[in-house]
């Protein structure tokens, strides 16, 4: 008879109410340690006008012209300028979403890359801090077109920041450009998993057009993008390593608490009493069934292995000499 086979089960399945936090709580690290990581100002302008320097010797320099696009044409800015302020924060959950409901399998590794790589960005931040093109002096030739545009969206003079809140962003956290790295975590993702041609060529325009919003919109060099890029790059190394070492915690913690943990005994009522054989306990009640309440038989019982009718005949004998 053929054995039944059934599907592997999974190590871990995950739960949407165990997801959750962990993201909020990358995210809110994340978003904390660009506060905490503010550099000298100097030093981050220094830093990109070192950047722009390079690239002007690589005749890589697009954020000039696309910056020009954008300052003269509204209807090609104010576009960008939304899409600068809002995909960021709308697509790379969206995708998320759409990874953990339907392809599971995959979105282990999947979220562990995005969050790793985030991390590394924040390490880039830390150690280069960079003034973006539209913080620099006006002779530079760059146009802050989200302020030029502020009077269209919830945005103001401070990058993508509600307006009032520019205090609580790092606007020197140019280096490298995350907007650019999730739309490609986006892009890859949708390009892999999508099984409908319009998904995969989302994401293929998806991370494009976002390279070309962040230069046009003056908010980071190309080699921002590039750095952003790579960054994914090695986050994507480093997924399934990160993956197997948290794997090891979570196994190592699992068996600490199990040793700790105090093994779950059933009650003694008895509380170490025993009684004799035949002895009862006070107060217990007996059937009157009970074989040992019975009268004792007249003559002794007869052996094991005399037949009955033995039995019965000389216990008629007995009766007769009795009388």
């Amino acid at each position: 008879m053929p054995h039944a086979t059934t599907a592997p089960v999974p190590r871990h399945r995950l739960r949407w109410w165990t997801e959750l936090p962990l993201l909020a709580l990358v995210y809110g690290a994340y978003s904390g340690g660009r506060l905490l990581v503010r550099g000298d100002v100097s030093t981050a302008v220094d830093h990109g006008l070192s950047i722009l320097d390079l690239e002007k010797a690589l005749f890589l320099n697009a954020e000039h012209p696309l910056n020009r696009l954008f300052t003269a044409h509204p209807s090609i800015g104010i576009p960008a300028d939304f899409a600068y302020a809002s995909l960021h924060y709308l697509v790379t959950p969206a995708v998320l979403i759409w990874m953990f409901r339907r392809h599971s399998a995959a979105y282990r590794r999947a979220r562990t890359w995005l969050m790793t790589s985030t991390m590394l960005g924040l390490i880039g931040f830390t150690l280069m801090p960079t003034c973006p093109p539209r913080l620099l002096a006006a002779g530079h030739g760059f146009v802050d077109t989200m302020a030029q545009y502020s009077s269209y969206g919830w945005w103001g003079t401070e990058a993508s920041a509600p307006r009032g809140m520019g205090g609580m962003t790092n606007q020197y956290a140019a280096m490298p450009s995350l907007h650019v790295g999730w739309a490609l975590w986006c892009g890859i993702l949708l390009w892999r998993h999508g099984r409908h041609p319009l998904l995969r060529a989302a994401g293929i325009a998806y991370p494009l057009i976002t390279v070309i919003v962040v230069m046009g919109t003056a908010n980071h060099y190309f080699l921002d993008a590039v750095a952003g890029a790579a960054v994914m790059g090695v986050g994507a190394l480093l997924a399934r390593p990160v993956l197997r070492l948290a794997d090891r915690v979570k196994d190592a913690v699992q068996a600490r608490f199990a040793r700790v943990s105090p093994a779950m005994k059933s009650p003694d009522v008895s509380a170490g009493c025993k009684t004799s054989a035949g002895e009862r306990i006070p107060g217990q009640r007996t059937s009157s069934a009970d074989p040992t309440d019975a009268a004792a038989p007249a003559g002794p019982p007869a052996p094991a292995d005399v037949p009955a009718s033995a039995g019965r005949a000389a216990g008629g004998d007995a009766a007769k000499a009795a009388r």
